[in-house]
This record gives C-alpha cells, structure tokens and sequence, in this order.
C-alpha cells in the first residue's frame, strides 16, 4: 500500500525538466554575445538603408531638381593629338579630362566622330557629358548635380559608387543575414514562446508570398 500511495504522489509531483546539454547552453551563450557585437554595427547601417529605402520608394517627398552646370576646359592640342592615336583614345582623353578634376563621376564611355571625343561620366555625386575637340583641344562640359534624394538613392543601390561602397554594402548584407541566423538561434532558447514565434515567421512568409503572387502587378 505504501508503494502505491508513494507512485500516486511522484505522478502528481510535476517533473523536472531535463537539463540543457552543455553544447546547447554554450551555442545559446555565444549566440548572445555576437548577436550584441554584431549590433553595433549592423543596426546603423539597417537604419540607413531602411531610410533610403522608404526614399528611394516615394522619391517625391524630397524630390529637388537642379540644373545642369555648363564647363569649358582647355587641354593641350599636342596632348589630345597623342591621345588620339592610341589604341583606346576616348580613354586616354578622358584621363586629360581627369587630370583637371573640374567633372563629377567616373569615365564611363566614349567615342571618337567627326573630329570630336564624346565622353560620359558617371558617378553618385553627379554626372558629366563633354565634348572635345580634337584640333583645337577646347572641352565643353555638361555637369549635372544630384539632389540630396538622388545620391541616397544611388548608395542604396550601389550604382556607380566604386569598389569601396559596393563592399560595403556586401559586409552589411552579410550581417544582417547572420543577425538573422542567430535571432532564430536565440529563439529556439525560449521554449514557451517557440511555437508563437515560428507560427509568426510562417505567417510573415505566407503574406509576402500573397502580396508578390496576388498584389504585384
């Protein structure tokens, strides 16, 4: 009788939970420290790009036009004879034009016609159009400046910003990726709201799945 009043009591008892492997409780602990590391950094450059991202997607808030500047620029005659005989001459004369750093953006493209080089630059902080003249070595330049929007714009998209921002912007979509990762880590630590959180994240993606499939046109 005392064996079964003792079984009757263990049942009604709640039972302890079984405790936490190590190799779980040293992931949820590491976890905890990079994702606070990682934040430092990541959530400036998420603050950023989710402004420029609301600007880039309703630019009339903000829009601003600006009117083009015109530039005139003297090279060398003999200068711009030499670069013309070389095996990419739009190229050599926009490194004439360059030297003057009097143009927004980076050379894009060229051509030679008629005695003149038309060139193209590009660049976050504006764009140029010149045309030189191969005799007489006078460049005329069309420098069109960016409004505030514009040049947000561009860095969010990485268009025309060089080497060192397109970097950039690969680092912080790499953070925000593992920031992500470990989030659902950490989630995975909270055993009464583990069901609610991935209840949430289905639903999320079941929405933006609707609005892509029934919404975009």
């Amino acid at each position: 009788m005392t064996d079964v009043v003792r079984d009757m009591v263990s049942d009604a008892l709640p039972r302890r939970p079984r405790p936490m492997p190590r190799w779980k409780i040293e992931l949820y602990r590491q976890s905890r420290l990079w994702h606070g590391y990682l934040s430092a950094f990541a959530f400036i450059s998420l603050m950023f790009f989710s402004v420029t991202g609301l600007l880039l997607n309703h630019p009339e808030w903000l829009k601003n036009e600006t009117r083009p500047q015109e530039i005139r620029l003297a090279l060398s005659p003999g200068d711009v004879a030499a670069a013309g005989k070389v095996e990419d001459p739009a190229r050599a004369i926009a490194a004439l034009i360059d030297a003057k750093g009097a143009v927004s953006g980076i050379y894009t493209s060229g051509e030679i016609d008629g005695g003149e080089a038309y060139l193209r630059y590009e660049g976050v902080t504006g764009n140029t159009s010149i045309v030189v003249d191969m005799k007489t070595g006078v460049a005329d330049a069309t420098v069109q400046k960016p409004d505030a929007v514009t040049i947000l714009n561009d860095l969010h998209r990485g268009k025309n910003v060089g080497a060192a921002w397109k970097l950039f912007i690969d680092i912080s979509a790499a953070l925000f990726l593992i920031l992500s990762l470990i989030g659902y880590i950490l989630f995975f630590s909270l055993r009464y709201r583990l069901a609610q959180t991935l209840t949430l994240t289905g639903v999320s993606l079941l929405a933006m799945i609707g609005v892509f499939v029934w919404l975009v046109p």
